[in-house]
């Protein structure tokens, strides 16, 4: 995976940037697995003119402008009014109202052929611990990156609901995806 010296700015619509949670609990049936995308972020990507040089990224994502897009399993399908309620719900444990932003900023990136991992910091709803990033380069070009967050090392109490018989799975899988080929 090798892109071309310079500054590569990332985002919507040529990236997308998505959350994937998971329910468990004796009433996991009646919840849904969801998925909710980032429609506000941006990354920058710096790759150095010289071959010892440090590579680095950076990425901030508006927690504000995450969108329920699907929601799978449940007894029901999700109506818009469920995805709308999900969003106003999800706010507050985030603290988005005291720290609208995560912030992702590199400590080192390994490259090796198509594969990449990102070690870095995450500040999120006012912590910031380490976090690492596995991404591949497709055969198209494009790029596809995984993580897996668990919201209690930053102090975020997973959900629950029916007296504690439905929760969502502490760890959050976060998905990126560039779909503009990047230059090799």
């Amino acid at each position: 995976m090798s892109l071309g010296p310079g500054e590569h700015e990332l985002g919507p619509p040529s990236a997308s940037l998505r959350l994937r949670t998971y329910r468990q609990g004796l009433a996991a049936k009646a919840g849904h697995d969801l998925v909710i995308e980032a429609t506000a972020w941006h990354a920058n990507l710096v790759v150095p003119d010289e071959p010892d040089g440090v590579p680095s990224v950076t990425v901030e994502v508006d927690l504000r402008s995450l969108q329920v897009v699907e929601g799978s399993g449940g007894v029901k399908p999700l109506t818009d009014g469920d995805k709308e309620e999900i969003r106003k719900t999800m706010q507050k444990p985030l603290r988005t109202a005291d720290y609208p932003t995560a912030t992702f900023r590199s400590t080192e990136v390994r490259v090796d052929g198509d594969h990449a991992t990102l070690q870095g910091e995450l500040s999120l709803a006012g912590q910031t611990h380490p976090v690492k990033l596995q991404a591949r380069r497709e055969g198209d070009g494009t790029v596809v990156g995984h993580a897996e967050i668990v919201q209690s090392a930053w102090g975020i109490k997973p959900y629950a609901g029916f007296l504690g018989a439905l929760k969502l799975r502490d760890a959050v899988d976060v998905d990126v995806d560039v779909s503009v080929p990047l230059p090799d």
